[in-house]
């Protein structure tokens, strides 16, 4: 099956973007498949760094199709002004040309992004950590069946009903959180004039993507967030609202599970969470900064300093193992060069005592690291491109990542830029 499939196998920030675009190189068509503008794809080209969050990650590449897929919840607010700040990079976006988005996609409204906000503050000191985008909001209306979606904003009689229907129901909640109510006629008016914006590039992309498949074309599958985000699989209830694993491939575009072919799994040499949960190889002090400073660990969505620790090989062979990921890859290896001994994450012990090298979704609060401590390497990392000309030690550092998550790693990232990578 001529399909690939890049996923972030952690819980995300593992540097997708740069892969996608990197195997974009070999694909007629990029389809991004769930999540929302909470996702931030960093592009870096010819010294320019670029953020993505719903404009798929082959926007560079000439000649390539970008699909946002069903599975993708979107503000259009948002969307318009993406396309706008994309284009004065002097990308050419092409709607109905090069950027598709289908007519299944919900609709994130300024209500969700105030109800995300009202519930978030409501949790106190259990606080989930959301991006407070109205992602999860807007995935709980499609679940309801209230949802807008793209396809109203064509259609003004259909999204006028829904809007008044929604916003009823939904105001009714402001005024008691005590937030500003939605107006339901100004936003149909605003929305109107988005669709007919937007008009040339929505479709109905499954349609179009099964029809791609028929012809034998080459499709990537972009996944945002990663696999620990799954609601599902992932660290509930502090993940995503969406399947960010390679089972929501099928849900968000509109294809048969059966086309997912090859997965890459994206993963960091080390490893980071940003907002509250578990995350059991968790540093702190120096090492904690050392690592959140050379690899610049802030949220490229929100700015947070994301939380830094070891590379942990229990959970990344739990993530491989649900995603079906058949090749890894590692991305940030340069970032530990210089850093002494480097520590993985080989096994949990659990608060009897005992040791498992099992992911226990259910009890990860109650575990610690059992940390393997591998030799470090020296020197700059980021001009080469042959894995013979990285340093000895971090040959076998690779070599053990490798063996520990039990799938090969055939992509190695040193640097930030398209070309700064390493093929085996």
């Amino acid at each position: 099956m001529p399909t690939t499939c890049v996923i972030g196998l952690l819980w995300g920030d593992e540097g997708k973007g740069k892969i996608i675009d990197l195997l974009a190189e070999d694909a007629d068509v990029v389809a991004r498949f769930g999540g929302g503008h909470n996702a931030g794809h960093t592009l870096v080209h010819e010294g320019e760094r670029m953020v993505l969050h719903l404009i798929p990650s082959a926007i560079r590449r000439p000649g390539t199709l970008n699909v946002i897929g069903n599975g993708v919840v979107v503000d259009p607010f948002h969307l318009r002004d993406e396309i706008e700040r994309v284009r004065g990079h002097g990308i050419a976006i092409e709607l109905g040309g090069n950027l598709l988005v289908s007519e299944g996609c919900h609709l994130i409204l300024p209500l969700h992004r105030l109800l995300d906000h009202a519930s978030e503050s409501s949790r106190g000191a259990a606080k989930l950590g959301t991006t407070g985008r109205g992602i999860g909001p807007t995935y709980a209306d499609r679940a309801a069946r209230c949802g807008i979606r793209v396809g109203d904003l064509l259609r003004p009689e259909r999204l006028r009903r829904g809007l008044e229907r929604l916003c009823d129901e939904k105001n009714a909640t402001l005024r008691a959180c005590e937030v500003p109510e939605v107006d339901a006629t100004e936003l149909q008016s605003q929305l109107l004039e988005i669709g007919e914006w937007l008009r040339p590039a929505v479709r109905d992309t499954g349609a179009l993507l099964r029809s791609v498949l028929r012809d034998g074309k080459r499709l990537l599958f972009e996944g945002a967030q990663g696999v620990l985000l799954d609601v599902d699989h992932g660290t509930y209830p502090f993940v995503t609202s969406s399947s960010a694993s390679t089972g929501g491939i099928a849900i968000g575009t509109g294809l048969p599970p059966q086309v997912v072919g090859e997965v890459t799994g994206v993963v960091k040499a080390y490893s980071t969470r940003v907002g509250a949960g578990p995350y059991p190889s968790e540093l702190d002090g120096d090492i904690a900064e050392r690592i959140r400073a050379a690899g610049n660990e802030y949220g490229s969505t929100t700015g947070r300093p994301r939380r830094c620790g070891w590379f942990d090989a229990v959970a990344t062979r739990y993530a491989v193992a649900v995603s079906g990921t058949t090749e890894i890859a590692l991305t940030m290896l340069d970032v530990l060069s210089g850093f002494g001994d480097i520590g993985v994450c080989v096994a949990y012990e659990r608060g009897d005592g005992s040791k498992t090298t099992e992911f226990p979704v259910f009890d990860l609060d109650d575990v610690k690291p059992v940390v393997e401590f591998f030799p470090g390497f020296e020197g700059d990392l980021t001009g080469m491109r042959r894995f013979d000309d990285l340093p000895e030690n971090a040959q076998k550092y690779v070599h053990s990542l490798e063996e520990l998550a039990g799938v090969p790693i055939r992509t190695i990232s040193v640097g930030p830029g398209r070309d700064q990578v390493i093929r085996r």
